[in-house]
Protein backbone atom coordinates (compact mmCIF):
# COMPACT_ATOMS: atom_id res chain seq x y z
CA UNK A 1 0.00 0.00 0.00
CA UNK A 2 3.03 2.24 1.11
CA UNK A 3 4.24 1.46 -2.61
CA UNK A 4 0.96 2.45 -4.17
CA UNK A 5 0.49 5.27 -2.18
CA UNK A 6 4.12 6.70 -3.40
CA UNK A 7 3.64 5.50 -7.20
CA UNK A 8 0.43 8.03 -7.34
CA UNK A 9 1.96 10.83 -5.50
CA UNK A 10 4.74 10.78 -7.73
CA UNK A 11 2.33 10.42 -10.76
CA UNK A 12 0.07 13.58 -9.44
CA UNK A 13 3.58 15.71 -8.66
CA UNK A 14 4.48 15.67 -12.42
CA UNK A 15 0.94 15.32 -14.46
CA UNK A 16 2.10 16.46 -17.59
CA UNK A 17 4.86 13.56 -18.37
CA UNK A 18 2.89 10.92 -16.09
CA UNK A 19 -0.02 11.37 -18.57
CA UNK A 20 2.40 12.06 -21.95
CA UNK A 21 4.05 8.43 -20.68
CA UNK A 22 0.37 7.20 -20.62
CA UNK A 23 -0.53 8.18 -23.62
CA UNK A 24 1.31 5.57 -25.51
CA UNK A 25 -0.11 2.75 -23.38
CA UNK A 26 -3.88 4.30 -24.26
CA UNK A 27 -2.96 3.85 -27.91
CA UNK A 28 -1.47 0.78 -27.84
CA UNK A 29 -5.08 -0.56 -25.97
CA UNK A 30 -7.07 1.37 -28.19
CA UNK A 31 -5.52 0.22 -31.29
CA UNK A 32 -5.76 -3.65 -30.04
CA UNK A 33 -9.36 -3.38 -29.21
CA UNK A 34 -10.67 -1.15 -31.84
CA UNK A 35 -9.12 -3.06 -34.62
CA UNK A 36 -9.36 -6.53 -33.30
CA UNK A 37 -12.99 -5.77 -32.69
CA UNK A 38 -13.65 -4.44 -36.06
CA UNK A 39 -12.18 -7.81 -37.81
CA UNK A 40 -14.54 -9.64 -35.33
CA UNK A 41 -17.66 -7.57 -36.67
CA UNK A 42 -16.60 -8.09 -40.65
CA UNK A 43 -16.39 -11.87 -39.48
CA UNK A 44 -20.10 -12.02 -38.29
CA UNK A 45 -21.12 -10.08 -40.55
CA UNK A 46 -19.92 -12.03 -43.23
CA UNK A 47 -21.31 -15.19 -41.52
CA UNK A 48 -24.02 -13.79 -40.90
CA UNK A 49 -24.60 -13.28 -44.72
CA UNK A 50 -23.43 -16.84 -45.66
CA UNK A 51 -26.05 -18.12 -43.15
CA UNK A 52 -28.90 -16.12 -44.18
CA UNK A 53 -28.41 -17.96 -47.62
CA UNK A 54 -28.68 -21.51 -45.42
CA UNK A 55 -25.73 -23.18 -44.34
CA UNK A 56 -27.14 -26.49 -46.07
CA UNK A 57 -26.62 -24.80 -49.59
CA UNK A 58 -24.80 -26.40 -52.45
CA UNK A 59 -24.58 -24.74 -56.12
CA UNK A 60 -23.68 -27.00 -58.60
CA UNK A 61 -22.13 -25.54 -61.29
CA UNK A 62 -21.33 -26.89 -64.71
CA UNK A 63 -18.80 -25.71 -66.93
CA UNK A 64 -19.64 -27.46 -70.04
CA UNK A 65 -20.62 -25.28 -72.78
CA UNK A 66 -21.33 -27.92 -75.31
CA UNK A 67 -23.20 -31.37 -74.77
CA UNK A 68 -24.48 -29.96 -71.36
CA UNK A 69 -26.69 -33.17 -69.81
CA UNK A 70 -28.36 -31.23 -67.47
CA UNK A 71 -31.94 -30.25 -68.44
CA UNK A 72 -34.96 -29.06 -66.41
CA UNK A 73 -35.90 -33.02 -66.13
CA UNK A 74 -32.53 -33.89 -64.83
CA UNK A 75 -32.75 -31.24 -62.38
CA UNK A 76 -35.79 -33.27 -61.43
CA UNK A 77 -34.20 -36.02 -60.83
CA UNK A 78 -31.67 -34.46 -58.38
CA UNK A 79 -34.54 -33.91 -55.96
CA UNK A 80 -35.12 -37.86 -55.49
CA UNK A 81 -30.99 -37.95 -54.49
CA UNK A 82 -30.47 -39.12 -51.07
CA UNK A 83 -29.91 -36.12 -48.80
CA UNK A 84 -31.40 -33.71 -51.22
CA UNK A 85 -34.41 -31.24 -50.42
CA UNK A 86 -35.18 -29.16 -53.16
CA UNK A 87 -33.52 -28.33 -56.39
CA UNK A 88 -33.61 -25.36 -59.07
CA UNK A 89 -31.88 -23.90 -61.46
CA UNK A 90 -30.85 -20.66 -62.22
CA UNK A 91 -29.93 -17.82 -64.70
CA UNK A 92 -29.11 -14.05 -63.76
CA UNK A 93 -29.46 -11.02 -65.96
CA UNK A 94 -30.38 -7.45 -65.96
CA UNK A 95 -32.08 -4.66 -67.65
CA UNK A 96 -34.63 -1.77 -68.06
CA UNK A 97 -38.15 -2.79 -66.69
CA UNK A 98 -40.63 -0.25 -67.49
CA UNK A 99 -44.24 0.44 -66.21
CA UNK A 100 -46.08 3.36 -67.89
CA UNK A 101 -43.27 6.28 -67.82
CA UNK A 102 -41.52 4.50 -64.67
CA UNK A 103 -38.16 2.56 -65.46
CA UNK A 104 -36.52 0.76 -63.26
CA UNK A 105 -32.53 -0.09 -64.02
CA UNK A 106 -30.76 -1.73 -60.51
CA UNK A 107 -33.15 -5.26 -60.78
CA UNK A 108 -31.80 -8.58 -61.02
CA UNK A 109 -33.50 -10.26 -63.45
CA UNK A 110 -33.60 -14.31 -62.05
CA UNK A 111 -34.54 -17.41 -64.09
CA UNK A 112 -35.77 -20.17 -62.22
CA UNK A 113 -38.02 -22.54 -61.21
CA UNK A 114 -40.40 -23.55 -58.16
CA UNK A 115 -38.65 -24.58 -55.16
CA UNK A 116 -36.04 -21.87 -55.39
CA UNK A 117 -38.28 -19.70 -52.44
CA UNK A 118 -37.59 -22.73 -50.27
CA UNK A 119 -34.11 -23.27 -50.78
CA UNK A 120 -33.22 -19.48 -50.37
CA UNK A 121 -35.76 -19.17 -47.49
CA UNK A 122 -37.92 -16.18 -49.25
CA UNK A 123 -41.47 -16.12 -47.79
CA UNK A 124 -44.79 -14.33 -49.82
CA UNK A 125 -45.46 -10.95 -49.21
CA UNK A 126 -48.38 -11.49 -51.24
CA UNK A 127 -49.86 -13.57 -54.17
CA UNK A 128 -47.45 -16.66 -54.81
CA UNK A 129 -44.70 -18.01 -56.43
CA UNK A 130 -43.53 -19.14 -59.68
CA UNK A 131 -45.44 -22.98 -60.48
CA UNK A 132 -44.62 -25.86 -62.73
CA UNK A 133 -47.65 -24.45 -65.20
CA UNK A 134 -45.37 -21.42 -65.49
CA UNK A 135 -42.55 -22.93 -66.13
CA UNK A 136 -44.01 -26.03 -68.69
CA UNK A 137 -46.22 -22.89 -70.88
CA UNK A 138 -43.44 -20.40 -70.77
CA UNK A 139 -45.77 -17.68 -69.17
CA UNK A 140 -44.74 -14.25 -68.87
CA UNK A 141 -45.18 -13.83 -65.31
CA UNK A 142 -43.10 -12.84 -62.18
CA UNK A 143 -42.27 -12.19 -58.37
CA UNK A 144 -41.19 -8.77 -57.28
CA UNK A 145 -38.83 -7.67 -54.56
CA UNK A 146 -39.54 -4.84 -52.64
CA UNK A 147 -37.70 -2.57 -53.64
CA UNK A 148 -37.99 -3.05 -57.54
CA UNK A 149 -42.11 -3.13 -56.63
CA UNK A 150 -41.87 0.30 -55.17
CA UNK A 151 -39.75 1.71 -57.92
CA UNK A 152 -41.57 0.45 -60.83
CA UNK A 153 -45.14 0.75 -59.30
CA UNK A 154 -44.73 3.02 -55.95
CA UNK A 155 -46.44 0.93 -54.03
CA UNK A 156 -45.99 -3.36 -52.68
CA UNK A 157 -49.63 -4.13 -53.55
CA UNK A 158 -49.07 -4.60 -57.35
CA UNK A 159 -50.28 -7.78 -57.97
CA UNK A 160 -51.60 -8.17 -61.16
CA UNK A 161 -50.01 -5.12 -62.82
CA UNK A 162 -48.39 -5.51 -65.56
CA UNK A 163 -44.62 -3.94 -66.81
CA UNK A 164 -42.21 -4.78 -69.74
CA UNK A 165 -38.78 -5.88 -70.02
CA UNK A 166 -37.63 -6.33 -73.99
CA UNK A 167 -40.89 -5.01 -75.29
CA UNK A 168 -42.54 -7.90 -73.77
CA UNK A 169 -45.03 -8.10 -70.89
CA UNK A 170 -44.94 -9.36 -67.86
CA UNK A 171 -47.29 -9.79 -64.94
CA UNK A 172 -46.79 -9.76 -61.70
CA UNK A 173 -48.49 -12.53 -59.55
CA UNK A 174 -46.36 -12.13 -56.30
CA UNK A 175 -44.12 -10.01 -53.80
CA UNK A 176 -41.74 -11.39 -51.80
CA UNK A 177 -41.16 -10.31 -48.32
CA UNK A 178 -38.45 -8.01 -46.80
CA UNK A 179 -34.70 -9.75 -47.62
CA UNK A 180 -32.20 -7.12 -46.72
CA UNK A 181 -29.10 -6.07 -47.80
CA UNK A 182 -26.31 -8.59 -47.58
CA UNK A 183 -22.95 -9.24 -48.67
CA UNK A 184 -24.04 -10.27 -51.87
CA UNK A 185 -25.82 -6.77 -52.46
CA UNK A 186 -29.47 -6.14 -52.34
CA UNK A 187 -31.69 -8.81 -52.42
CA UNK A 188 -35.29 -6.65 -52.63
CA UNK A 189 -34.44 -5.86 -55.99
CA UNK A 190 -35.14 -8.88 -57.48
CA UNK A 191 -37.39 -9.92 -60.59
CA UNK A 192 -37.71 -13.70 -60.56
CA UNK A 193 -39.51 -14.99 -64.19
CA UNK A 194 -39.64 -19.14 -65.17
CA UNK A 195 -36.53 -20.26 -66.67
CA UNK A 196 -37.99 -21.36 -70.12
CA UNK A 197 -38.73 -17.65 -70.69
CA UNK A 198 -35.48 -16.17 -69.08
CA UNK A 199 -33.79 -19.36 -71.41
CA UNK A 200 -35.57 -18.05 -74.16
CA UNK A 201 -35.06 -14.02 -73.46
CA UNK A 202 -31.26 -14.66 -72.04
CA UNK A 203 -30.43 -16.19 -75.36
CA UNK A 204 -28.70 -19.11 -73.26
CA UNK A 205 -29.27 -22.91 -74.03
CA UNK A 206 -28.77 -25.31 -71.29
CA UNK A 207 -28.30 -24.94 -67.93
CA UNK A 208 -25.20 -24.47 -66.01
CA UNK A 209 -25.83 -23.52 -62.37
CA UNK A 210 -28.77 -25.32 -60.32
CA UNK A 211 -28.91 -24.28 -56.35
CA UNK A 212 -29.18 -27.33 -54.21
CA UNK A 213 -30.40 -27.50 -50.84
CA UNK A 214 -29.88 -30.41 -48.04
CA UNK A 215 -32.16 -31.98 -46.15
CA UNK A 216 -30.40 -30.71 -43.02
CA UNK A 217 -27.34 -29.16 -42.10
CA UNK A 218 -26.29 -32.29 -40.77
CA UNK A 219 -26.99 -34.27 -44.17
CA UNK A 220 -24.97 -31.94 -46.53
CA UNK A 221 -22.45 -34.58 -46.73
CA UNK A 222 -24.49 -37.18 -47.79
CA UNK A 223 -26.27 -34.88 -50.53
CA UNK A 224 -22.89 -33.56 -51.75
CA UNK A 225 -22.05 -37.21 -52.55
CA UNK A 226 -25.15 -38.19 -54.14
CA UNK A 227 -25.01 -35.17 -56.32
CA UNK A 228 -21.34 -35.68 -56.74
CA UNK A 229 -22.22 -39.56 -57.68
CA UNK A 230 -25.06 -38.21 -60.04
CA UNK A 231 -22.81 -35.78 -61.98
CA UNK A 232 -20.10 -38.28 -62.43
CA UNK A 233 -22.32 -41.05 -64.11
CA UNK A 234 -24.14 -37.92 -66.24
CA UNK A 235 -20.53 -36.86 -67.18
CA UNK A 236 -19.15 -39.82 -68.37
CA UNK A 237 -15.56 -39.69 -70.48
CA UNK A 238 -15.05 -36.31 -68.92
CA UNK A 239 -13.17 -35.69 -66.15
CA UNK A 240 -15.01 -33.89 -63.44
CA UNK A 241 -12.64 -30.91 -62.09
CA UNK A 242 -13.26 -29.37 -65.66
CA UNK A 243 -16.85 -30.31 -66.01
CA UNK A 244 -18.34 -29.43 -63.27
CA UNK A 245 -17.89 -28.14 -59.23
CA UNK A 246 -19.66 -28.77 -56.56
CA UNK A 247 -19.84 -25.59 -54.25
CA UNK A 248 -20.60 -26.05 -50.60
CA UNK A 249 -22.16 -23.32 -48.47
CA UNK A 250 -21.13 -24.70 -44.78
CA UNK A 251 -17.27 -25.44 -46.31
CA UNK A 252 -17.13 -22.22 -47.53
CA UNK A 253 -18.32 -20.79 -43.66
CA UNK A 254 -15.55 -22.57 -42.12
CA UNK A 255 -12.72 -21.33 -44.46
CA UNK A 256 -14.25 -17.99 -44.19
CA UNK A 257 -14.37 -17.89 -40.51
CA UNK A 258 -10.46 -19.64 -40.90
CA UNK A 259 -9.66 -16.21 -42.79
CA UNK A 260 -11.24 -13.28 -40.77
CA UNK A 261 -10.03 -15.15 -37.60
CA UNK A 262 -6.25 -15.25 -39.05
CA UNK A 263 -6.72 -11.17 -40.21
CA UNK A 264 -8.20 -10.25 -36.93
CA UNK A 265 -4.77 -12.06 -34.43
CA UNK A 266 -2.69 -10.08 -37.67
CA UNK A 267 -4.45 -6.81 -37.33
CA UNK A 268 -3.98 -7.40 -33.11
CA UNK A 269 -0.83 -7.91 -33.91
CA UNK A 270 0.38 -4.85 -35.43
CA UNK A 271 -1.66 -2.94 -33.18
CA UNK A 272 0.45 -4.27 -30.43
CA UNK A 273 3.30 -3.01 -31.79
CA UNK A 274 2.22 0.36 -30.23
CA UNK A 275 1.75 -0.93 -26.99
CA UNK A 276 5.41 -1.84 -27.24
CA UNK A 277 6.23 1.85 -28.38
CA UNK A 278 4.32 2.64 -24.91
CA UNK A 279 5.67 0.18 -22.82
CA UNK A 280 9.35 1.97 -23.83
CA UNK A 281 7.96 5.13 -22.79
CA UNK A 282 7.49 3.92 -20.07
CA UNK A 283 10.70 2.66 -19.44
CA UNK A 284 12.49 6.08 -20.70
CA UNK A 285 10.72 7.89 -18.11
CA UNK A 286 10.92 5.47 -15.18
CA UNK A 287 15.05 5.68 -15.83
CA UNK A 288 14.61 9.70 -15.67
CA UNK A 289 12.43 9.30 -12.47
CA UNK A 290 15.29 7.25 -10.84
CA UNK A 291 18.27 9.72 -11.99
CA UNK A 292 16.18 12.45 -10.05
CA UNK A 293 15.29 10.47 -7.06
CA UNK A 294 18.85 8.94 -6.36
CA UNK A 295 18.98 10.90 -3.25
CA UNK A 296 15.80 10.11 -2.03
CA UNK A 297 16.34 6.29 -2.64
CA UNK A 298 19.65 6.70 -0.71
CA UNK A 299 17.67 8.13 2.56
CA UNK A 300 15.30 5.54 2.01
CA UNK A 301 18.25 3.03 2.00
CA UNK A 302 20.39 4.68 5.15
CA UNK A 303 16.99 4.46 7.26
CA UNK A 304 16.61 1.09 6.49
CA UNK A 305 15.02 0.33 3.52
CA UNK A 306 15.67 -2.81 1.47
CA UNK A 307 16.37 -3.67 -2.10
CA UNK A 308 13.26 -5.12 -2.23
CA UNK A 309 11.63 -2.00 -0.87
CA UNK A 310 13.19 -0.05 -3.27
CA UNK A 311 12.26 -2.43 -6.36
CA UNK A 312 8.49 -2.62 -5.36
CA UNK A 313 8.72 1.22 -5.50
CA UNK A 314 9.09 2.18 -8.93
CA UNK A 315 7.76 -1.36 -10.22
CA UNK A 316 4.61 -0.18 -8.47
CA UNK A 317 5.04 3.16 -10.09
CA UNK A 318 5.40 1.51 -13.36
CA UNK A 319 2.36 -0.72 -12.95
CA UNK A 320 0.06 2.01 -12.05
CA UNK A 321 0.84 4.22 -14.99
CA UNK A 322 0.73 0.68 -17.36
CA UNK A 323 -3.13 0.28 -15.69
CA UNK A 324 -4.71 3.36 -15.76
CA UNK A 325 -3.36 4.07 -19.53
CA UNK A 326 -4.97 0.33 -20.27
CA UNK A 327 -8.12 1.51 -18.26
CA UNK A 328 -8.32 4.52 -20.45
CA UNK A 329 -7.37 3.09 -23.76
CA UNK A 330 -10.57 0.56 -23.13
CA UNK A 331 -12.96 2.84 -21.57
CA UNK A 332 -11.78 5.11 -25.27
CA UNK A 333 -12.02 2.09 -27.33
CA UNK A 334 -16.07 1.18 -25.76
CA UNK A 335 -16.65 4.57 -27.10
CA UNK A 336 -14.98 4.62 -30.14
CA UNK A 337 -16.35 0.87 -31.55
CA UNK A 338 -19.90 2.56 -29.99
CA UNK A 339 -19.78 5.15 -33.02
CA UNK A 340 -17.56 2.94 -35.56
CA UNK A 341 -20.73 0.59 -35.61
CA UNK A 342 -23.44 2.74 -37.93
CA UNK A 343 -20.21 4.25 -39.74
CA UNK A 344 -18.93 0.83 -40.84
CA UNK A 345 -22.42 -0.40 -40.91
CA UNK A 346 -21.39 -3.85 -38.52
CA UNK A 347 -22.24 -4.84 -35.22
CA UNK A 348 -18.76 -3.91 -33.21
CA UNK A 349 -18.87 -4.79 -29.80
CA UNK A 350 -15.93 -5.49 -26.92
CA UNK A 351 -15.74 -8.78 -25.81
CA UNK A 352 -14.80 -9.20 -22.30
CA UNK A 353 -11.76 -11.75 -23.55
CA UNK A 354 -10.25 -9.08 -25.97
CA UNK A 355 -10.61 -6.68 -22.96
CA UNK A 356 -9.21 -8.95 -20.65
CA UNK A 357 -6.18 -9.54 -22.99
CA UNK A 358 -5.34 -5.86 -23.64
CA UNK A 359 -5.45 -4.83 -20.17
CA UNK A 360 -3.35 -8.31 -18.97
CA UNK A 361 -1.03 -7.09 -22.25
CA UNK A 362 -0.84 -3.14 -21.16
CA UNK A 363 0.27 -4.79 -17.48
CA UNK A 364 3.25 -6.88 -18.92
CA UNK A 365 4.59 -4.24 -20.67
CA UNK A 366 4.86 -2.47 -17.46
CA UNK A 367 6.26 -5.08 -15.40
CA UNK A 368 8.49 -5.58 -18.91
CA UNK A 369 9.86 -2.66 -19.33
CA UNK A 370 9.39 -0.87 -15.49
CA UNK A 371 11.65 -3.62 -13.71
CA UNK A 372 15.35 -2.69 -15.60
CA UNK A 373 14.38 1.18 -14.12
CA UNK A 374 13.53 -0.36 -10.87
CA UNK A 375 16.35 -2.90 -10.61
CA UNK A 376 18.54 0.14 -11.11
CA UNK A 377 17.27 2.09 -8.42
CA UNK A 378 17.42 -1.17 -5.69
CA UNK A 379 21.00 -1.52 -6.13
CA UNK A 380 22.31 1.68 -6.15
CA UNK A 381 25.01 2.47 -2.81
CA UNK A 382 23.63 4.47 -0.39
CA UNK A 383 26.70 5.80 -0.16
CA UNK A 384 26.61 7.24 -3.52
CA UNK A 385 23.22 7.80 -3.58
CA UNK A 386 23.75 10.21 -0.80
CA UNK A 387 26.46 11.81 -2.42
CA UNK A 388 24.20 12.48 -5.66
CA UNK A 389 23.39 16.39 -6.02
Amino acid sequence: MQSIQMAFKSILGNKMRSFLTMLGIIIGVLSVVVLVSIGQGANQSVSASIQKMGTNLLSVNIRMRRNNPITLQRVNEMRLLEGVAQASPYSMSSGTLKAGLQQYEDGSIIATTPGYDVIRNYSMAQGRFLTEPDVNNRSFVAVLGQEAAEELFGSTRVVGESFTWMGYPFTVVGILDEIGTSMAGSGDNLILIPYTVGERLFQRKGISSVYVSAASSEEVSTAQESLTAYMDNLMVGASSSTTYNIYNQATALETLNTATSTLTLMLGGIAAISLLVGGIGIMNIMLVSVSERTREIGIRKAIGASRRNILSQFLVEALVISLIGGLLGLGISLLATHFLSPVLKMELQVSPLIAGVAIAFSLTIGVVFGLYPANKASKLLPVMALRHE
